[in-house]
């Protein structure tokens, strides 16, 4: 099926994909923008995937300070190439990800980061909830489980919700950026800074 040329604009703007790969998904997708959507995302895990194990030496250090000086941001943007770290989406991507740090207060960037003991000590006291509530015993850790999933979104920075289209997470975001540089790109670390408070 041919595509408009006007479908094709709207998709790089909504995911920032080449034009060809939009065009494609597109056509895949028989028109549907949504499913289209999510086909560049798939082929932006495929690429991911396909990078595992590269170098990422490259990249960049995105800052951002909140009005009013009270809350600074500093991000570890990691990529293959200095071609890649020095283009617009890759810094605009270093730049969101700094505002959603300041903004939603992550305390790790991935579900594994987060330390075994903070782990079994969330897990205890969403346990004791659910007992509390008067959930039967052979539920409850089903529960604690799904449980688990909210508390990756709110302290993850990788699971939580983009601030700008709280539709897509920050992973979907890196996936879609991964597809358009076609290297492996890494949130390798961040520091929050708050005034009157810890650094985290």
């Amino acid at each position: 099926m041919s595509v408009d040329a006007g479908k094709v604009k709207e998709l790089r703007a909504k995911t920032g994909a080449g034009f060809m790969d939009c065009k494609n998904a597109l056509t895949e997708a028989e028109g549907d923008m949504e499913k289209a959507v999510d086909l560049l995302r798939q082929k932006g895990i495929d690429v991911a995937m396909s990078r595992e194990g590269k170098a990422t030496e490259e990249g960049i250090i995105a800052s951002y300070v909140h009005a009013g000086n009270q809350i600074g941001v500093l991000v570890d943007l990691r990529c293959e190439t200095d071609f890649v770290a020095r283009t617009d989406e890759f810094r605009e991507f270093g730049r969101d990800l700094a505002m959603q740090v300041a903004a939603m207060h992550p305390r790790w960037v991935l579900p594994e980061d987060v330390p075994r003991e903070v782990l079994d000590h969330e897990r205890e006291v969403l346990r004791q909830q659910a007992l509390e509530e008067g959930k039967p015993e052979h539920i409850v850790e089903k529960m604690v489980e799904g449980r688990l999933q909210k508390f990756y979104e709110n302290m993850c920075l990788l699971q939580q919700p983009f601030i700008r289209d709280d539709g897509v997470t920050i992973e979907d975001k890196l996936n879609e950026l991964i597809a358009q540089c076609g290297e492996r790109v890494v949130i390798s670390r961040f520091v929050r800074y708050q005034v009157g408070g810890d650094e985290q």
